[in-house]
């Protein structure tokens, strides 16, 4: 490992915690979606949406870290790009229905904020957004006129979209970002928070105002305890590693660095948070008798893809052994067939006694270091 120190700089203004509020909204749509079309139709749904979005988002966290929001022209555009990430949340549980359009106009406001923004940066990363830009620009374009398509044509250009994002880096030369390591793991760190916040909301909206008997406030308590545990797997000490890893890579190596670890890595990441708080939803309504097939299975791969994306994290910053938690990931799936064969209060207890011993292993194994 190395002795590098985390970086002392300026770190994530209160606009931008404004802004990551408003991007949340769409984890939280992400999950109705889900639970409106618990299939692998509606999975492969809300995966081709949160890939689209989720590569935007990640594309303001670059653009706030190389130009910070002091000045009142920046701070008013990101508010404009806020406001196309609320319609952009609106319209995701019928962005394959009748609020394509509205979807698309959302993510193209999205877009052409975040190009221009970035075109007030230093000269060097004026040159990186010409080359990236224009591939944005032809995503958002795909993603409009999807909204006035049907059916396979529609999802066809959202996996289009999907596609052309996540290979673009691969497409253009990588050099000339200036990473401020702190400032950006501190942002990856909170919309990370703030989205494991949202499952601990779902298990409020998944109760409403039905009744309140023991075992529903026990399912309710251990989806609290299941959320603590996977803030427990990442803030424990790898917001931390990361930062030193990501002040310590040199030239080209820290933006791919940053990219892998907090672009690709945190795909798996927030998609296993999605389906957590759709599983929690649903298990707090049928506490008492056995899990549907989608209920157990949305809580247990949720769980186990949060951890494989932990894993891949920590693989990319190379810092610790992944073993214990893919090992985790493992159990985490085998409990499916506890939820089917019982209730989801056995799965979810299931669930928090693997993290628990998971997080207690590795602490010990690191302070025995």
């Amino acid at each position: 490992m190395t002795s590098a120190v985390p970086s002392a700089e300026p770190r994530v203004s209160s606009l931008e915690l404004f802004f990551d509020l408003v991007f949340v909204f769409t984890i939280t749509q992400l999950t109705s979606l889900l639970l409106r079309d618990p299939t692998l139709a509606g999975l492969f749904q809300m995966l081709l949406l949160f890939g689209n979005v989720w590569w935007m988002y990640g594309g303001y966290a670059w653009l706030t870290n190389a130009v910070p929001p002091r000045e009142v022209t920046v701070r008013l555009l990101l508010l404009v790009g806020m406001g196309g990430f609320l319609l952009i949340a609106l319209a995701i549980p019928t962005a394959f229905a009748g609020g394509g359009v509205a979807f698309g106009i959302g993510y193209v406001i999205v877009t052409l904020v975040h190009t221009g923004l970035f075109l007030r940066a230093q000269q060097n990363v004026v040159s990186a957004i010409a080359r990236l830009g224009p591939f944005n620009l032809i995503t958002a374009a795909l993603l409009l006129v999807a909204g006035f398509t049907n059916g396979g044509l529609r999802i066809l250009l959202f996996a289009l979209g999907f596609i052309l994002h996540w290979i673009t880096p691969f497409l253009i030369h990588q050099s000339v970002f200036t990473i401020r390591a702190g400032h950006f793991v501190e942002r990856h760190g909170l919309i990370l928070l703030i989205a494991l916040g949202e499952s601990v909301v779902a298990v409020g909206i998944g109760l409403g105002a039905i009744e309140l008997p023991g075992g529903r406030i026990v399912a309710a308590l251990l989806g609290l305890a299941l959320t603590a545990a996977l803030w427990w797997l990442y803030f424990s000490g790898d917001e931390e590693r990361a930062e030193i890893a990501l002040d310590a890579a040199q030239g080209v190596d820290k933006p791919w660095l940053a990219l892998h670890a907090f672009g690709y890595a945190f795909v798996p990441i927030l998609a296993g948070i999605v389906l957590v708080a759709a599983g929690l939803k649903l298990a707090v309504v049928r506490y008492n008798e056995p899990s549907t097939v989608s209920a157990a299975v949305f809580l247990a791969a949720g769980v186990a893809i949060y951890l494989a994306g932990l894993a891949l994290l920590r693989w990319l910053i190379q810092v610790r052994s992944v073993a214990v938690r893919l090992l985790m990931a493992v159990l985490a799936m085998m409990t499916t067939f506890v939820g089917l064969r019982t209730t989801p209060v056995a799965q979810l207890a299931a669930l928090v006694v693997v993290l628990i011993a998971g997080n207690v292993v590795e602490t010990r194994a690191g302070s025995s270091r």
